[in-house]
This record gives structure tokens, sequence and C-alpha cells, in this order.
């Protein structure tokens, strides 16, 4: 009996401690409630825009965090960058050695007395007109045992070598044997041009090229660009931008025949610059657009395309700016420039010139009393044209005109 009443009295008991914790729950969430107003109206904010400034202020403090380790892996990814640039730049140089050694043109002909000589004038010098208008070249006959041949086309240069030499050798002096030899000359020095335009081709990897595409490729034996052979350079290229192109899992067969055929317009005859002339080539015997594009971008005259076209921009650049690849007396360049600037000067109305760009641009100054713009427009293009037929500047030659007219009126009061 006594146990049942201390049950009953221990249930009571937790009924009212739970009553109690019930009563206390409900002054807690009246307090949380009133709290929360207070808190909303010191802050003018709800608690939703509340917990949305909060989510913004987190996302703002991890934006940090996340920016900072990006910087670092950035400046980490740069730092590793730079040396795996550097190393496959110096690999690729390295593979770009090449045993081939040019064999640059020869216009000089060594004659064994001037009884040969004055045979190759003929009378009224009949014989050498014959020869210069055969082969397309000047004849300098004032040095004594030698003559020299000048022209800056070095296929008519060599033909002209191999002409004079057979002649000396035959003896028989006369315009229409001239012209026979001419004749047998051409036919031999197109037959290595060919020869040279496979062997060039096989040696860059690059098959199944057209004969005339080939007898093309064989026009770089006898051209050069700053004292550099144009096989020598092309090998080169092909090497370098190869191996970066496999360092860099990009197109290798693009970026093979962009690096054969990326200097073509050097060896073409036609308007324009030779980045021009090549793609014109390119596009007329049916080369994939991609690698027309690597040529017609290899010197940034338009924006890159591909990931090819700048290793074939690079590739081009290290062939042509290694130690040694490229060179110019610097007499012969001062000269050069200075003719340029005296060829301007002597047309009317020109008051002064001034050649930029190793001789590629000439700024010509332009007395306005003298020459209207229609004139100074006329000037203009025919210095461009003279320039470019009597030096041998590479690419095209940009003439520009200046005429400006200024009139200053001054007042003086007392």
């Amino acid at each position: 009996m006594a146990n049942n009443q201390d049950l009953i009295a221990l249930e009571k008991k937790l009924l009212d401690r739970e009553e109690k914790l019930e009563q206390d729950r409900q002054k807690l969430e009246e307090l949380k409630e009133k709290y929360r107003e207070k808190l909303e109206n010191a802050s003018g904010l709800t608690e939703e825009q509340a917990k949305k400034e909060l989510f913004e202020q987190l996302e703002m403090d991890e934006a940090k965090a996340v920016a900072k380790i990006i910087k670092e892996r950035e400046d980490e990814a740069k730092s590793t960058s730079d040396k795996n640039a550097q190393e496959i730049l110096l690999d690729s140089m390295r593979f770009g050695a090449l045993k081939f050694i040019a064999e640059y043109t020869v216009s000089v002909v060594k004659i064994p007395d001037e009884e040969i000589k004055g045979r190759i004038i003929g009378k009224e010098g009949r014989n050498i007109r014959a020869f210069e208008q055969a082969t397309g070249v000047d004849v300098d006959l004032d040095e004594e045992g030698v003559i020299r041949l000048s022209s800056f086309d070095q296929v008519r240069r060599e033909i002209a070598r191999r002409s004079l030499e057979k002649l000396i050798r035959d003896t028989r002096i006369q315009p229409f044997r001239i012209e026979e030899i001419v004749e047998e000359a051409k036919k031999e020095v197109e037959k290595i041009m060919f020869e040279e335009g496979e062997k060039l081709a096989h040696e860059a990897g690059v098959f199944n090229l057209s004969r005339d595409m080939l007898s093309v490729l064989g026009r770089f034996k006898f051209r050069t660009s700053f004292g550099q052979n144009l096989i020598v350079h092309t090998l080169e290229d092909v090497k370098i931008g190869v191996h970066i192109a496999e360092e860099l899992g990009a197109n290798v067969n693009i970026v093979r025949v962009g690096c054969l055929f990326h200097d073509i317009g050097k060896v073409l005859e036609g308007e324009g610059s030779h980045v021009t002339l090549g793609v014109d080539f390119l596009k007329k015997h049916g080369i994939p657009e991609p690698v027309v594009n690597c040529v017609a971008e290899h010197h940034e005259d338009k924006p890159f395309t591909s990931v090819e076209s700048v290793i074939v921009h690079i590739a081009d650049q290290i062939s042509g700016a290694r130690p040694g690849a490229r060179y110019e007396d610097v007499e012969e360049y001062g000269k050069r420039l200075t003719e340029m600037e005296e060829i301007a000067k002597k047309h009317e109305g020109v008051e002064d010139a001034y050649a930029f760009e190793a001789g590629r641009e000439l700024r010509v100054i332009i007395d306005p009393g003298k020459l209207t713009d229609e004139q100074t427009t006329v000037v203009a293009t025919k210095i461009r044209d003279e320039v470019a037929k009597s030096q041998a500047v590479p690419g095209e030659i940009k003439v520009t005109a200046i005429r400006e007219f200024r009139a200053t009126a001054s007042e003086f009061s007392s």
C-alpha cells in the first residue's frame, strides 16, 4: 500500500516538473522572439535579409581565400612553365642544328687572260650585249682577271655564271652561240632546282608534292635573306617547329608543312609581300587552310588562329635570331639606307627623306608649296617603284609621304 502511494507521489512530481519545463520553454521562445524583433529593429534587416548578408560575407571571405590559393598556384605554375618553356626552346634549338652547308651563289668568274675578255666583249660590244640580254644580269669587266655578274635574282646569276664558264671553255663566243649556251644552262639549273626541292621536302618529311611545288622549293638553294640561305633556314624551322609541336601536343603535320612553306613567297615573282605571294601560291595548289594560315600569320600580319601558327612563328624567330644565322655588312647596310634616301630627295618637291625599319619604310617630307595632295601620291608611288627596282630590300617597301601646311599669325598690342 505504501509502495503504491510512493509511486503516485513520484508520478505527480514528474508531471509537475514536465509542466514547469514546458512553461520555461515557452518563456524562452517568447524571449527569443523579443530579441529577434529587437535585432531586426536595431539592424534594419529582416531575418532573411540578415541570413543573406551573412552568407554573402562568408562567400566573400571564402572567395578571398580561394583567390589567394589560386594566386599561389598561378605563381607556382608560372615559375614551372617558364622553366619548362626554356627547356623546350633549348631542346628545339638543339634539334634545329644542321650539318647541311649552303652553297652560296658565286657572282665572280675568273678568266685566264685579257684576250678572253676581249672575245666576251665582242666587236663593238655585241657579244656582251647579247649575253646581258639573254641572262638578264649586268656584267662588270672593270677588274683585271675576273668578270663580275650582278643581279638581285640569284637564279639568273647562277645561269649566267654557268653560261659564262661554258663560253670560256668553248671559245666560240658569238651571239647565236651565247643564246644556245644560256638555254642549256637554264635547263641545267631547272633540273638542279627540282632535285634540290625534292631533297628539301624529303629532309623536312613532306612527301607527295607536285613537280611545280618542288621546283619552286628548289629555288631556296639560290636565295638568301640577310645572308642566311633559305634551305638552311627552312630546315631549321622545320626541325625546331616539329620538336615544339611534339612537346606541346600540337598537330605536328600542320607545323611541319607550315614551316616548310612559310617563306615560299620569297622566291616567287609578283606584287605584294612574300607572305601574300606565298598564301596565294599555296591556295592555288590546294594546300589545307590550317597550313595556309600558318604562312599568313608567321609575321603576325594577321592574328593567330591556332597554336600551330604560333609555333611556326616561334620557330621562324628562333632560326633567324640565333647567333651567326644572319649577317649584313654594316657599311653596305648604311650605304643602302643612304641611297634610298637619295632616291627620294632627287624628286622635285621633296624636302627630306628618312629610311626606317631596316630599309623597309621610307618617310618622305613634302614641300606643300610645291606639290598638291594628288601630286604627292604620284611622287610617293614613283619613289617606291624606283627604290624597289634599285635596292635589294626583303619584302614590301612602304613609302609614306607627309605633306603638311602650317600657317602662324601673331598680333602685338601696345
